[in-house]
């Protein structure tokens, strides 16, 4: 990997996802940019890292580079940016439905110019990695504030604190991910300095949501890719002339060039979708975003998973087994639809947004109705006589 890490700077591809209009410390590209490349990132396990352009990496380093002080930038940004060190980035919980943030249950107590932390996490992606230094955690630093929205603060956590216990990682589907690592960690009596606060006390959720934002859109351009590499996996063993089911290849069974017309279709729908909200983000900032965030969040891991599910099916046992990287790539991708919000709350949010149309759309439809009685009025026309009409025209078509 540091071999790969060399040759990627030497060639300037290098921290491509920090975005040119937002961060000085990127690489000069803008979202759009990037989206197209992390698509070929996507393909492969190794080249995200060596890239310097892996998570949870990348919105932590976001999260410096965009709330950071000084201190936290040279302390922590700029190994990170050099690709020195690793980092986890830790929010959820097994105790609790961290799916709604306000739930977060980890404690903050001040006590004097530090912070004492008590508490459970889990799903603590990239603590497992031994070269990981450093943890941006979330926790309920002000449980009485009468914002549930302001009751939360995030902090910067040494992995070396003491107090700080890994008791596992955590597989998926079976996959243990190692060296990176899915942790499950607690905090006993963990003292942080104060000073190691992001942004300010209370003011979590800002943190968070600058984070997550970028950090969907960055996991549904790389999942365009795996459903990309998952197509010419499929495409490869419906072409392989020693696979002849029934006398035929399986490109000659129909089924299978329906399954690949479809992929085709459903790629190239998800791709435009994530630029598109690649480019709603270069236009201003996440925030402005969130909506064409929230639609590629939700369409893109299924659509993966759908045509990653595909090719499994063309290779049968070998689809399910080591022998192709089909099995874990879907595990990979079933993840998606949870990790960084799952689907329904996005979908949640969606609907009640899209809902608020909802009497805006009512009172043009009586707008509409109004005016079409005025206008009938003005050329002394009855309703009547518009039924009528409508039902003889009607006629005159059958």
């Amino acid at each position: 990997m540091e071999e790969l890490k060399k040759k990627a700077r030497a060639l300037g591809l290098w921290n491509m996802f920090l975005p040119k209009n937002h961060f000085k410390e990127g690489a000069g590209f803008s979202n759009l940019e990037y989206g197209l490349m992390a698509e070929y990132l996507g393909k492969s396990l190794s080249a995200s890292e060596a890239t310097n352009c892996a998570a949870p990496d990348t919105g932590n380093m976001e999260v410096f580079a965009k709330y950071g002080t000084q201190e936290h930038k040279d302390k922590w940004l700029k190994p990170l940016l050099e690709g020195e060190i690793r980092s986890a980035f830790l929010m959820t919980e097994p105790d609790v439905a961290s799916s709604d943030a306000t739930n977060i249950a980890l404690t903050m107590r001040k006590d004097g110019n530090d912070w004492i932390l008590n508490g459970s996490k889990w799903w603590s992606s990239g603590a497992g990695d031994p070269r990981c230094k450093i943890y941006i955690v979330m926790g309920k630093s002000d449980p009485e504030n009468a914002s549930v929205y302001k009751q939360q603060s995030v902090i910067l956590v040494p992995a070396e604190t003491p107090g700080i216990t890994i008791h596992r990682m955590l597989s998926v589907y079976g996959f243990d991910d190692a060296p990176h690592g899915h942790g499950h960690i607690t905090f006993n009596n963990v003292r942080v300095p104060a000073s190691n606060m992001v942004l300010g006390e209370g003011r979590g959720f800002e943190v968070i949501q600058g984070r997550l934002g970028p950090g969907r859109i960055h996991h549904a351009m790389r999942s365009i890719g795996a459903a990309e590499k998952a197509l010419e996996y499929f495409l490869a063993r419906i072409n392989d002339p020693r696979k002849t089911p029934f006398g035929k290849q399986l490109h000659e069974h129909g089924i299978m060039l329906e399954r690949v017309a479809r992929s085709r279709v459903e790629i190239d729908t998800a791709r435009l979708t994530v630029l598109n909200a690649a480019l709603m983000i270069d236009s201003k900032d996440a925030k402005f975003a969130l909506k064409e965030i929230a639609e590629a969040k939700v369409q893109v891991p299924s659509m993966a998973l759908e045509v990653i599910d595909r090719a499994i099916q063309a290779y049968g046992g070998a689809g399910v087994s080591q022998d192709t990287p089909l099995a874990n790539m879907w595990a990979h991708g079933r993840t998606m639809r949870i990790v960084d919000g799952p689907d329904e709350v996005h979908l949640l949010q969606l609907g009640k947004n899209e809902n608020k149309r909802g009497k805006q759309l009512l009172g043009k439809l009586e707008w509409q109705k109004n005016r079409t009685d005025d206008m009938a009025k003005a050329y002394g026309i009855t309703r009547k006589d518009v039924l009528q009409l409508d039902r003889e025209h009607s006629k005159a078509k059958l």
